[in-house]
């Protein structure tokens, strides 16, 4: 194990939740540092690690053969010891509705420095609460970080839903064996598609994807040229697919340059279709009105990339969220990277410039 003493991280520091665990557990993983995080989820309604937040650390652990002290639900403070990063296959499930994709936002920098393709099964909440739904992470995250050079693919074997979970992706991540590199989103370009899937599964009827997919449609026309292509499908799920009751929406735009914009919303009882299709249009909406070239999803989560990365990253982006400024804390912590903001005349919109360390799998050892 790893002589260095733990780096120290206040997990109460801004943001206060889970992403501080994940963000640093991944750094740790990934630059081979010891960390030690206190406070953890200080700023959350019940603090201390959650189901959720322990399996990452577990399924992280042990892809980097690593030691976990402190991993027990409701632990305020967690050390962990990196090892080397081993591809291979791993499974990890939450045993609750915790969101799959938060996982992934875990084990993919990890997995990215392997020595061999890394194969995860992990099971949850595919589309959950206060994290990316799993159609987002396909339709959007994905495109967005294969332009630092990321590769990975991700399957839906199952859907999973609150209360209930017991949903499951199939995770397959191929090495960054020569780094990641400098990636520029600061050009907008002009909206040619928007795409979306509204789906339902259980007891409820197709009507309610109809519902949402229409709202959000009717929206997207009243405010985009006519000359944007826009195509929501509308799903029943299948049983053997889904566990539980559930519905949601879920949007794509794509721009000429590349840019790929995310909208979404679940859905929840008491709550009326319609509403959650415009939400999730007014949030396509919000970025194209913008000409942000992240949306608010995307940008904390290309944060790592940009440290890691060898060059300069460029990204326009809306007003700066919590998650964004905790990423770039733990970021410059854990890598010395600095992050230059600027904001844009006339506009809420900033830049955000870094120079990455260009990290490969050899500068680990």
């Amino acid at each position: 194990m790893a002589a260095l003493a733990p780096v120290v991280i206040d997990g109460s520091y801004l943001e206060g939740g889970g992403q501080i665990l994940r963000m640093g557990l991944a750094l740790s993983a990934v630059k081979n540092i010891p960390i030690t995080v206190n406070k953890v989820r200080a700023g959350r309604k019940t603090p201390g690690l959650r189901p959720q937040h322990l399996t990452g650390l577990q399924v992280v652990r042990d892809a980097c053969n690593g030691q976990l002290d402190g991993g027990q639900i409701g632990s305020c403070e967690v050390s962990f010891y990196p090892g080397p990063i081993s591809g291979g296959r791993y499974m990890a499930d939450t045993q609750t509705a915790g969101s799959v994709c938060l996982l992934v936002q875990s084990v993919l920098p990890c997995a990215l420095f392997a020595n061999t393709p890394s194969h995860f099964i992990l099971r949850g909440g595919t589309n959950a609460e206060f994290a990316p739904q799993v159609d987002y992470t396909i339709q959007v995250f994905r495109k967005v970080a294969s332009w630092f050079g990321v590769e990975f693919k991700l399957y839906i074997n199952k859907r999973g839903f609150y209360p209930v979970g017991k949903g499951e992706i199939s995770l397959e991540v191929k090495p960054a064996s020569k780094g990641l590199y400098a990636a520029d989103f600061t050009d907008f370009g002009e909206v040619v598609s928007v795409y979306g899937r509204a789906f339902v599964s259980g007891a409820l009827p197709v009507k309610v994807a109809h519902k949402m997919a229409d709202s959000a449609e009717q929206l997207l026309r009243q405010k985009l040229p006519k000359n944007v292509e826009i195509y929501i499908d509308r799903v029943k799920e299948h049983p053997e697919k889904a566990v539980g009751n559930g519905s949601g929406i879920v949007l794509w735009a794509e721009t000429t340059t590349g840019c790929v914009l995310g909208g979404s919303a679940l859905g929840k009882k008491g709550k009326d279709a319609e509403d959650d299709g415009i939400f999730a249009a007014n949030e396509i909406m919000e970025s194209v009105d913008r000409r942000a070239c992240l949306d608010k999803y995307s940008q904390d989560q290309v944060i790592i990339f940009m440290a890691l990365a060898e060059g300069k990253s460029r990204i326009r982006i809306g007003p700066l969220t919590d998650h964004t400024k905790t990423a770039m804390w733990v970021a410059k912590l854990l890598t010395k990277v600095e992050f230059n903001i600027t904001e844009e005349e006339g506009s809420d919109c900033i830049f955000v410039e870094c120079d990455g360390i260009g990290h490969t799998p050899m500068k680990r050892k």
